[in-house]
């Protein structure tokens, strides 16, 4: 049969010469006119689709779920469960190849490997394609560029001046080196160089600084990699490199960088944030921080732990901070919160700050109100962005007693606005970063006590999955239109969300207080609101759809794209994946439907 048939399409890549020759001779090519169906819902697949050219729809009673191009294959999950779950209609005039059941079954019978592409289930091809994605990164660490590692600023001095003046002027700048300028040379002096000149050849302190320094400098440029560095501090011997461009000096890079840059500089970090003794001290660190996450996710580590490393050093920095700016009565008693994202410990790239102030009593007001200017201050200097919804440490509505924020919760409870189920959200997510953390407890015991039982408010709470959904156009758009600027999918809000506030509304209704998207899902499972193997797929759909996100967040930082997932631009088999991750949602949102009854409201 046709000798166009594409042989490396998965899951046809796997088949050897014979059975590709066996697949062949028993191709057929259907035609079909819009409107014609190719397989009915309930009804058994007597056969395996590949789309040649057309498009056909794929319906879940009158909505449209999927709309499969040139090249996608239909319905492998029939092939092998006997039953379709969907209807595949024309969408227009479409050629098809048809390759009958039984052959599709013997094949898969004499092939494990083109089997197990049929039998997976949903969430272990994502965890299949996650494995191949950390294989693809393999040696990424080296290919980064010098320009993206953490430099020692580059201090100029000439060589007429002192060794006390040399002295003075890395104290004064915080560094251990400086670059010499003597004569038409250039060269490197240390505090090691200035200690050895001093103690054991006994120059004086007036001495010349160009005297001491040594020459023949090691450099590097910022477009080098990171694996041109370090072989050059190997073959030479040296702790440090100049980076210099042109010119001009950018700035030493010390082992300690490259060591920290494997390691995902974490440490580093952490070390920063703990010396800090002033709001000045934090500000490097800070930035530090909104670069991990970039660095993190060329090394190969999965969004779940760059969340969790990202959420961690951000909470110490936050922790360090309020030790630093909060007045001693609000340090003993008060409790710093963090919620959104940050809350749940899933936030990779630096958006808005979410945080507020719990406080067991009432405190000195002037006192208050200066912490609260200074603290929110300081983060938007570190470069957290104000938030805007002024869920901050500065809004008094965020930054009160427990007394306050109970007779809040009981208004949410009796008036049933937007804004009540918007801020239930927010505090139900809260994580306690530094003080009291017996106070944040003692609050979400109450706020759960307070909804227990409103059957009512929950459901208009849960109500809020139905506030984006994916549009049919986008289905279309990314089979028909490929390339077209238009081809754009907002993941966070049609497939992410869902989830998110899905599990949560569960959450809120069993009276469960952890945060976490993925944990939320286990624990609710566990509770027998749906099964452990679909808890498992919703969660590898919901890790799979946060990589996609954290994707385009960081091409938008280099400048391509605008943050949002296009499917053109995605390979087959992240297509296939994306259509599967948001199959999940859609059967997670039905599931919400149903357990809150939302048919009603």
């Amino acid at each position: 049969m046709p000798k166009v048939f594409d042989r490396h399409a998965p899951p046809f890549d796997r088949l050897t010469g014979p059975e590709i020759e066996d697949v062949r001779a028993a191709l057929d090519i259907g035609y079909f006119r819009p409107g014609d169906v190719l397989l009915h819902r309930g009804a058994p697949a007597e056969a395996l689709y590949v789309v040649v050219k057309g498009a056909v729809e794929e319906r879940d009673s009158s909505e449209v779920i999927d709309l499969l191009g040139p090249k996608r294959m239909f319905d492998s999950r029939a092939i092998v469960q006997g039953a379709c779950a969907h209807d595949f209609i024309a969408a227009e005039e479409t050629l098809a190849y048809v390759l009958p059941r039984d052959k599709a079954l013997d094949l898969m019978r004499r092939n494990p490997a083109f089997a197990a592409h049929f039998y997976r289930e949903t969430s272990d091809k994502l965890e299949a394609f996650a494995s191949r994605s950390e294989l693809r990164e393999v040696g990424a660490l080296m290919r980064a560029h010098v320009a993206e590692l953490t430099l020692s600023p580059a201090v100029e001095i000439d060589g007429d001046r002192s060794l006390a003046e040399a002295g003075h002027l890395m104290n004064d700048c915080h560094v251990d080196a400086l670059i010499v300028h003597e004569g038409g040379r250039t060269g490197i002096a240390t505090g090691m160089t200035l200690a050895k000149a001093v103690v054991l050849e006994g120059r004086p302190l007036t001495a010349r600084i160009g005297d001491v320094a040594r020459y023949g400098l090691v450099t590097v440029s910022p477009q080098d990699f990171v694996a041109t560095a370090l072989v050059a501090m190997t073959r030479h011997n040296k702790r440090r490199l100049v980076v210099r461009e042109g010119d001009t000096f950018l700035g030493f890079l010390e082992d300690i960088h490259l060591l920290g840059f494997i390691a995902g500089s974490s440490p580093v970090v952490t070390g920063r944030i703990e010396r800090a003794s002033t709001v000045a001290d934090l500000a490097p660190a800070a930035r530090e921080i909104a670069g991990q996450v970039e660095r993190l996710h060329r090394q190969g580590l999965k969004v779940q732990a760059i969340a969790e490393i990202t959420s961690d050093l951000n909470r110490r920095l936050l922790r360090r901070l309020f030790e630093i700016t909060a007045p001693e009565e609000i340090r003993r008693k008060g409790c710093l919160i963090v919620m959104g994202s940050e809350g749940r410990g899933e936030q990779t790239m630096r958006t808005d700050q979410d945080n507020g102030l719990l406080l067991a009593e009432p405190v000195d007001a002037a006192e208050l109100d200066a912490f609260r200017r200074r603290f929110s201050d300081a983060l938007i200097g570190f470069g957290f962005p104000p938030c805007p919804g002024n869920v901050m440490v500065s809004n008094p509505k965020w930054s009160r007693t427990v007394e306050e924020f109970e007779s809040e919760f009981r208004r949410w409870a009796v008036v049933p606005e937007e804004h009540a189920f918007l801020d239930t959200a927010i505090f139900f997510d809260a994580q306690a970063v530094a003080g009291e953390a017996r106070l944040l407890d003692h609050a979400k015991l109450a706020l759960i006590e307070t909804l227990k039982g409103e059957k009512v408010w929950l459901g208009h709470f849960a109500r809020a999955i139905e506030q984006f959904t994916v549009p049919v156009g986008f289905f279309r758009s990314f089979i028909t239109a490929e390339g077209r600027k238009g081809d754009a999918l907002d993941v966070k809000k049609g497939g992410i969300f869902p989830i998110v506030h899905g599990i949560r509304a569960m959450a809120l209704e069993l009276g469960l207080t952890e945060t976490s998207t993925s944990r939320r899902i286990e624990l609710v499972s566990a509770w027998g609101v749906f099964g452990a193997d679909f808890a498992h797929e919703l969660n590898q759909a919901f890790l799979f759809l946060s990589e996609l996100k954290l994707d385009a967040q960081l091409k938008a930082l280099r400048g391509i794209g605008d943050g949002l997932v296009r499917p053109t631009e995605m390979s087959a088999i992240e297509r296939d994946l994306l259509r599967d991750a948001l199959f999940a949602v859609k059967q997670f949102r039905d599931i919400v439907r149903r357990h809150f009854n939302l048919s009603v409201f």
